[in-house]
């Protein structure tokens, strides 16, 4: 597509909770259809159908040939190699859930795949698309925090397994737990507050120790609760990071742990710092100065809310209008997200810090 007055046709590729989280949000911004879905559970193609108003398919094949400028994939992590990579060879692009993918070698093929494309791939990390990240990272780029050193990058939910027995608790489907779910957004938004350096070596730390009791005490879940299912995964994670430059990232996720909630992300700069709070989308700027005398002083940053997903999808679409990739959300920055999550899985199990080259 080279019009921006073009209506983009898009087809959903996973018919799940996720899915018609994006779809509802789609169906509000003008010059996007939705044409149809495809999904391998005949209930959700039934459910997606009735509720927008489209066609659903069986096979991915008879939705990439329904006409399609774009597919958004949100199916189990494990799928996203094989629809992503045949909408990719069809030149289609694509919006494909984070992670990139469940292993590194499947997210190394979905980004061959996308350099020898037609179309391109974005990674759906949304949290790049929030006002307060968008003042945070305007204000790097004008040099008001000088060079960002370190940050702290904090994703801990108090009790919020996404539903034990679910596919997210499985390793072989999902490829982790907590980490590959909610610290795959910690490890984006760090390296995006530090413009995304080269990581040389990583150090981590796995654990699991929530997931498979039976006095699991919650007061609410992401998901149904089966416990009869398999939990083969990681439910908090502790890691440091070495970047080139001397930049370093301290990683904290729990999906359950014994303290209280936390998402803040702490930035740390030679002239300034800041802390977000994704929870409640807060940011304050820390600064010091010598006017009249030495003092500190810290600014309460207040932004409009406005939905992450609507402007990560606003901005997908006008990619697919332009015809050139995004500059955000690459599927190269979403390649070394997921070579920072398995090299602490690898330091994990290998007890020891990994080098990455």
């Amino acid at each position: 597509m080279s019009s921006s007055n073009e209506t983009v046709r898009v087809g959903f590729v996973g018919l799940g909770n996720i899915g018609h989280h994006h779809a509802d949000r789609i169906v509000d911004i003008p010059g996007v259809d939705i044409v149809g879905g495809v999904d391998i559970n005949p209930d959700a193609r039934a459910r997606f159908a009735e509720k927008y108003g489209v066609e659903s398919f069986e096979s991915y094949e008879d939705l990439y040939e329904a006409d399609v400028d774009a597919v958004i994939v949100t199916t189990p992590n494990k799928f996203h190699e094989e629809y992503a990579i045949a909408a990719l060879e069809s030149g289609l692009d694509v919006l494909l859930e984070k992670p990139l993918a469940h292993s590194l070698e499947s997210a190394e093929r979905i980004a061959e795949a996308d350099y020898n494309s037609s179309g391109f791939c974005m990674v759906g990390f949304h949290n790049r698309y929030r006002n307060p990240v968008e003042v945070l990272k305007g204000y790097q780029d004008e040099g008001r925090f000088g060079d960002t050193r370190h940050v702290e990058a904090n994703f801990i939910r108090r009790r919020g397994i996404p539903g034990r027995g679910s596919w997210f608790t499985n390793r072989d489907i999902a490829g982790g737990g907590a980490l590959i779910d909610i610290g795959v957004h910690a490890i984006d938004l760090a390296l995006h507050f530090q413009d995304f350096p080269k990581v040389t070596e990583v150090s981590g730390t796995i654990r699991s120790q929530f997931g498979t009791r039976e006095d699991y005490a919650y007061l609410e879940m992401w998901g149904d609760d089966t416990q009869s299912g398999d939990f083969s995964v990681d439910d908090s994670v502790s890691a440091f990071l070495r970047c080139e430059g001397g930049k370093t990232i301290a990683l904290e996720v729990a999906w359950a742990a014994n303290r209280s909630p936390d998402e803040e992300f702490i930035i740390r700069g030679t002239e300034a710092g800041a802390t977000f709070d994704k929870a409640d989308d807060s940011l304050t700027v820390y600064e010091t100065g010598q006017q009249g005398t030495d003092h500190f002083s810290d600014s309460e940053i207040k932004t409009r809310h406005e939905d992450p997903h609507k402007a990560e999808q606003r901005a997908f679409f006008d990619a697919v209008r332009r015809g050139s990739p995004p500059e955000r959300n690459t599927v190269e920055q979403a390649l070394e997200v997921q070579r920072v999550i398995d090299a602490i899985y690898r330091s994990n199990d290998e007890d020891r810090a990994i080098r990455l080259d």
